[in-house]
């Protein structure tokens, strides 16, 4: 089963702080809750995992990234990601990121990618993998914008930080809760159903 996201999100800081994020692949992949780069290859393959916890059971995933191309003038990051966990389902996604700044002097993380499911998961159809994508993605962004906020704070010149000022703490990614995503769908299942019926 095939997916296509396309979406866009508002980072809480500049292009270059947010560029320092998106092309530090071990950083950038701590976005994601329960992910982590676990093998560095070389400058472009990287070997990583993404737990997911459903309740006290946890499913692990292990796979793959390839960068394909790193654009630090276009500021845009091209990669495809493959995993699979030890049921026999798995995954890929091809993914295209780019940084646009804003007239605030922030700036939007603007996302393509192709994701393609087999296994237990293909079974849940298309909306729901879609509806669960954005649960995902949402959370990503939101872990994204903070790191890049913190990368900014610490390139600010000596004189506009707080006197004293402790170093910011990391930004690390909440756990990526099963239970959370079962009971979002199953609400987003009634909405729909009311919303038909009215």
């Amino acid at each position: 089963m095939q997916v296509t996201l396309d979406k866009q999100y508002p980072v809480a800081s500049g292009v270059d702080a947010a560029w320092a994020v998106l092309s530090n692949i071990p950083e950038l992949a701590t976005c994601m809750a329960g992910a982590q780069i676990t093998e560095e290859i070389d400058a472009t393959h990287f070997k990583g995992s993404v737990r997911v916890k459903v309740g006290p059971a946890v499913a692990a995933f292990a796979g793959t990234i390839e960068v394909l191309s790193l654009d630090p003038v276009a500021r845009t990051l091209k990669m495809i990601g493959k995993g699979a966990d030890k049921g026999g389902s798995s995954a890929s996604m091809e993914l295209t990121a780019k940084l646009v700044p804003t007239d605030n002097g922030n700036s939007t993380l603007q996302g393509h990618a192709e994701v393609i499911v087999n296994g237990k998961f293909a079974q849940f159809g298309g909306r729901m993998m879609t509806s669960v994508s954005d649960m995902i993605l949402a959370q990503f962004a939101e872990t994204f914008s903070q790191k890049a906020q913190v990368v900014q704070g610490a390139a600010a010149p000596a004189g506009e930080a707080a006197p004293g000022a402790a170093p910011a703490a990391p930004v690390v990614a909440k756990e990526l809760n099963g239970l959370a995503i079962v009971w979002m769908l199953i609400r987003n299942f009634f909405a729909r159903l009311f919303g038909r019926q009215t």
